[in-house]
């Protein structure tokens, strides 16, 4: 069993409280996401359950047991972090086997897990070589392969692809995601890239200075946002938020409309445009535009659109794809 709860769990630093009363709960084999911007808070609170960090309040539930004040090592949790935390002066197979080492764990069952471990995770070519002699992603997994040794409850995963060039993200992102499907083990992932989140996740939880903006499934929180925080970070490009006339219109204070549901015209639609870049990327092409009375825009066009700097374009929503807001920034139904 892998479900965790979180119950109002605060935690501050002298005067200044960084999560704020935070419930959640995690199932059993989820794969669970905590995403939001830098200092939003979202490490912070995998560090309190994780138990590497104090809670000022609240509690933390696993398997229906408070362990909030239990010690890290005693919560049956393994952690991965940005960091590799290898050991330098040791081979790939000791690296591993270390958390079973440092337990006594008998030496035929240390390498029976890291034999498994190792075939798990494509690394029994190179069980006998140092960290020094192996790639990012494969330093990644050799920690990734330290914490499945340990057969936890649950995997938590800090910014773990952070150091890997754009290439090897994409790769990882899949090879994490098929491990999940193997170990079927409740993993939580924090990022600050909300494509990893979308991509990867079960369930997203976006943090919003320390604080819970929306819990749910990817698409529904790109299809659906609460507010206007989780419109606007979820989605690449971002959503396109206007206010003034074009949410007078529609009975709303401010609406949302995402790149890819603007039609576009060089005769007529709503708003009229000029182009100010058209990024030509093959498959999209990004239209950045300056509308008349509303502010900058982005359309996401399909292929090849034949579009430039200095263009004039007129640009229309889709008005069933239209997110509406209200002042405080909440959705409208």
């Amino acid at each position: 069993m892998g479900s965790i709860q979180l119950k109002g769990v605060r935690k501050d630093f002298g005067t200044v409280a960084v999560i704020k009363g935070v419930d959640l709960d995690i199932k059993d084999g989820e794969f669970v996401v905590f995403v939001g911007p830098s200092g939003c808070g979202k490490s912070t609170l995998l560090r309190l359950i994780a138990g590497l960090e104090d809670a000022t309040g609240g509690q933390v539930l696993i398997d229906g047991k408070d362990v909030t004040e239990v010690g890290p090592s005693e919560r049956g949790l393994a952690m991965v972090f940005q960091s590799y935390a290898l050991y330098p002066h040791m081979s790939v197979r000791k690296n591993i086997a270390f958390p079973l080492m440092m337990a006594k764990t008998p030496k035929d069952q240390i390498d029976a897990k890291v034999a498994k471990a190792a075939a798990t995770l494509n690394l029994g070519d190179y069980l006998d070589r140092r960290p020094g002699q192996l790639s990012g992603g494969q330093r990644q997994r050799v920690a990734i392969g330290r914490a499945i040794v340990r057969d936890p409850t649950a995997f938590l995963f800090d910014e773990p692809l952070s150091n890997l060039d754009a290439a090897l993200r994409v790769q990882m992102r899949v090879e994490i995601g098929e491990l999940h499907g193997q170990l079927k083990k409740t993993m939580i992932y924090v990022t600050h890239d909300q494509v990893e989140a979308m991509t990867m996740a079960d369930k997203i939880v976006v943090l919003d200075k320390g604080a819970v903006a929306q819990v749910g499934s990817p698409l529904t929180l790109y299809n659906k946002p609460d507010n206007l925080f989780v419109a606007r970070f979820i989605g690449s490009p971002t959503m396109n938020v206007l206010s003034g006339a074009a949410a007078a219109k529609r009975g709303a204070a401010s609406i949302g409309v995402r790149p890819e549901h603007v039609d576009v015209s060089t005769t007529a639609g709503e708003w009229k445009a000029k182009v100010r870049l058209a990024e030509h990327l093959g498959s999209d092409t990004f239209v950045h535009a300056d509308v008349e009375g509303a502010g900058q825009m982005t359309v996401r066009r399909e292929g090849e659109a034949a579009l430039h700097a200095g263009d004039t374009i007129y640009l229309t929503p889709q008005e069933p794809r239209v997110h509406r807001f209200d002042a405080a920034g909440l959705r409208v139904a």
